[in-house]
């Protein structure tokens, strides 16, 4: 009962006008960014970030989360309109999306990736609810070698995930962990990779290296492999949907929304993983099995529902535990610490009306993109022709004046720069950036948990592993690393060769 009074006292600040203004101008600038390719709501929170200095948190969240939700959105239109997918987990959506679009449906493949949104971003929201405070619970259970147990968790998830490569996983981590480490010791206050220079003496602030790496790295890499010739978009009708459509999508809509909660609340769980085994589900399990490759409803309704689930899940360690699953949640993660917030257990007791607030929010922005994405597709599909030169120049631009304009200083925009050609060149060799990102944010509170917990047992490793949980997460550990290994072994043992060590170092070469 005390979380449904808490979440009506969220609805009674996030119904608020002004809270309200930025809900919507959030979900309008995360579809218009979800429907441009190359440009994820990672990006456009990164470079909001130094922007919103001067808002209340509360309004700077809800429009951050607006933001997150809209792109979720927006990123099925170019799947569908230009087989272009906006984000990552709109991949599985371009395979059915499209070819429904050629055929001349994309008027439904548009109204049932909206409405399944609409009604999965709900679910998961509700799931959202309910869940939050239960972890909430267990995690003020969790002692110092727990908490550092879970944050190596998140290390090893996010690199045996991401990519293709764990080589480049552990790679790209290392440098986000580097990247943390700059500034002076905590306990014995001696300067760390600060190479004499006295402004870097506090680190390198989190929202240099967000907008650094996200925007300023995807626009030069956008820029080095930019087409000449416009995007062939396809044109749209009226959007709505069929008897026959509505009957076809309900349960792909309902299933999708249960599959994609629980991943994106995993460490390193994503959406990318969740839409593909919902499309292969709504494969096996459809009526019309010959429809899937050439336009098959299914293959959008329930991929998308699934999209739009994962977001909700991914709240849930990120408030509670205060650990980023996704690129969106490390970057938001990053905005908590720019307002001396701290996510985890103690956010809900300490800062309740932002909590709430935000979570309320996340129910009034799912109805303002509905009402936005179904009457106006066809207008945001026009942004699809903006020239590319014109859009990453303007982001280029704001990113450089928001910087200058945080601390005046011309270091930030020399950092900005260089992070910026580190995020080019993770891009072009194939690096992940999650595990970069969640290194920089990660590393000084694993670092800090970790000698905590040490200082405890006074210096003995077998401090790090004192209770149930620590041993579990450990033996997680293990799996994620010797799992090539087994699964090579089980391999063998039924007969089938084990890929060759050729093939591997090609598909590592796979961003």
């Amino acid at each position: 009962m005390d979380t449904v009074t808490s979440l009506i006292e969220g609805f009674g600040t996030a119904l608020t006008p002004v809270n309200l203004l930025y809900a919507l101008i959030g979900v309008a600038l995360g579809t218009a960014i979800g429907v441009l390719p190359g440009i994820g709501p990672a990006m456009a929170v990164a470079l909001l970030l130094p922007l919103t200095f001067e808002l209340e948190p509360i309004g700077a969240f809800i429009m951050f989360a607006g933001i997150y939700y809209g792109g979720m959105y927006g990123g099925s239109t170019t799947s569908i309109l230009i087989n272009t997918p906006g984000e990552a987990a709109s991949v599985i959506t371009a395979v059915e999306g499209n070819r429904m679009a050629k055929r001349g449906r994309a008027a439904q493949a548009l109204a049932t990736a909206a409405i399944g949104s609409f009604i999965a971003g709900t679910i998961g929201t509700l799931m959202l609810v309910f869940f939050a405070p239960v972890m909430v619970g267990l995690a003020l259970t969790f002692g110092a070698d727990d908490y550092f147990a879970v944050m190596l968790l998140a290390f090893v998830a996010a690199c045996s995930v991401m990519g293709a490569s764990r080589v480049r996983g552990f790679a790209s981590l290392g440098i986000g962990l580097t990247i943390g480490l700059i500034g002076m010791d905590p306990t014995t206050g001696q300067s760390r990779l600060a190479f004499g220079i006295p402004q870097l003496a506090d680190g390198i602030d989190v929202v240099v290296v967000a907008v650094g790496i996200f925007a300023v790295g995807e626009a030069l890499w956008v820029a080095s492999r930019l087409r000449r010739t416009p995007p062939e978009v396809v044109p749209i009708g009226r959007v709505w949907m069929g008897r026959e459509d509505w009957r076809r999508s309900w349960k792909p809509w309902l299933r999708g929304s249960f599959i994609g909660f629980p991943f994106g609340a995993l460490p390193a769980g994503g959406s990318e993983l969740p839409t593909f085994l919902s499309y292969m589900l709504e494969r096996r399990l459809s009526k019309n099995r010959a429809e899937f490759g050439n336009g098959a409803i299914e293959g959008v309704a329930g991929p998308e529902a699934t999209n739009n689930s994962s977001a909700a899940g991914v709240l849930v360690p990120m408030l509670t535990l205060g650990l980023p699953t996704t690129a969106v949640s490390a970057v938001m993660l990053s905005a908590f610490q720019q307002y001396g917030l701290q996510p985890g257990p103690l956010l809900f007791e300490r800062e309740p009306e932002l909590v709430w607030g935000l979570i309320a929010s996340l129910f009034i922005g799912n109805t303002m993109l509905l009402a936005l994405n179904l009457p106006l597709a066809p207008l945001w599909a026009r942004l699809l022709r903006i020239p590319r030169p014109y859009l990453y120049a303007g982001i280029l631009f704001f990113a450089s004046i928001g910087m200058y304009a945080v601390g005046s200083s011309a270091l930030d925009l020399v950092l900005l720069l260089i992070l910026g050609l580190l995020g080019f060149a993770i891009r072009r060799f194939g690096l992940p950036i999650i595990p970069l990102i969640i290194g920089v944010i990660l590393g000084p509170m694993a670092e800090l948990q970790l000698r905590r917990a040490l200082q405890l047992s006074n210096g003995d490793l077998a401090g790090l592993v004192t209770s149930p949980l620590s041993i579990a997460i450990y033996a997680a550990i293990a799996l994620f690393l010797a799992w090539p290994a087994v699964r090579s072994a089980l391999r063998a043992l039924r007969g089938r060769p084990a890929s060759s060590p050729e093939p591997a170092r090609e598909r590592d070469g796979v961003s």
